[in-house]
């Protein structure tokens, strides 16, 4: 099995006429549940991510985590994903990343 977590940013750029980053995460839970039949959000307490701009000053973003959990990792899919992501989120990149997991619960057989 394999964990995906996404990170997606709770605002938008200033300046941004796109639509807002409630109904982007509301449109991408929607179509993640659809596609692997649920998934977890992390929305009560945004994390805050920063890093280094080209032009040398500190960005930063308030962020989610969404988790869904699937046997295939389709890396073409996530990646034509990530992009539309991008577009609908106003940002140059989504951080998408795939983790191996097992599974602790009944059908285990060990």
């Amino acid at each position: 099995m394999v964990l995906i977590q996404l990170l997606l940013p709770t605002t938008f750029p200033t300046g941004t006429t796109s639509q807002d980053a409630a109904t982007a995460l509301s449109d991408t839970r929607r179509e993640l549940t659809e596609k692997f039949d649920g998934l977890t959000a992390y929305v009560r307490s945004p994390a805050r991510g920063t890093w280094n701009a080209p032009d040398g000053h500190v960005e930063q973003d308030d962020v989610v985590m969404v988790e869904v959990v699937t046997d295939v990792f389709d890396r073409v899919w996530w990646r034509s994903y990530a992009t539309r992501l991008a577009a609908r989120f106003d940002q140059k990149s989504i951080h998408v990343r795939a983790l191996p997991v097992e599974m602790l619960d009944e059908q285990s057989h060990e």
